[in-house]
């Protein structure tokens, strides 16, 4: 059992946005939970049942020093064993662009939960939009930090493109957020005006298409 701790820990601007989004005393699972960050805010502040999946072995090792129940493993292939609707929330922070199949993997985590908190780099941030317009390189910046060759990214989203892609693939988005932060640093804001230039992560909570 995961034994509370003080958590007087600041953390990144865009978790904290996802945090306010989950309920106290939730059911979450947190998919590509990377060091526990998020999972521990939750456990601590919010008193939710957590679990989480990470694929790094490193990252799972300092989950486990924090007595976190993170397991390891392929998210794709874990998310499969659990049953409908076992979770309240399933949150999927910075990881959609690392997937293979994110139709697939949407569909079965909104099997697997009610709801489902995604989040992602921004492609059409006006930085990313310059430095492929002035240098013709692919870019570099502090949300996409790696160089075309060695980059776990295996996509680029944008804020419209996953907008659309909602629509063709039949949940419903709840609530969306445009954050501009940095990676990994504190301080971040939200972003009202021309959010898909201007900001560097979308969030957004979705839902099954009460409709269908």
């Amino acid at each position: 059992m995961y034994a509370k701790k003080s958590n007087d820990k600041k953390i990144r601007f865009d978790l904290e946005t996802i945090a306010s989004w989950v309920e106290p005393g939730a059911c979450v699972l947190d998919l590509g939970c990377g060091d526990g960050r998020l999972l521990e805010f939750l456990m601590t502040r919010k008193e939710v049942k957590g679990t989480g999946i990470e694929q790094r072995e490193d990252l799972v090792a300092r989950c486990v020093e924090k007595g976190l129940p993170v397991i390891q493993g392929d998210i794709n292939r874990e998310i499969v064993d659990y049953p409908d609707n076992a979770f309240d929330y399933v949150i999927v922070s910075r990881t959609l662009q690392q997937v293979y199949d994110p139709p697939g993997l949407l569909r079965e985590i909104l099997r697997i939960g009610k709801k489902a908190v995604v989040s992602f780099p921004n492609f059409s941030y006006w930085r990313i939009r310059l430095q492929l317009l002035f240098t013709g390189n692919a870019p570099v910046t502090p949300q996409l930090p790696y160089q075309w060759y060695d980059t776990p990214n295996i996509r680029v989203i944008t804020l419209k493109d996953f907008r659309r892609f909602s629509g063709r693939l039949g949940f419903e988005i709840f609530r969306e957020e445009a954050v501009q932060a940095n990676g990994r640093s504190i301080g971040g804001r939200t972003v009202r005006f021309m959010p898909d230039l201007r900001a560097t992560y979308g969030i957004y909570l979705i839902g099954k298409d009460k409709s269908s």
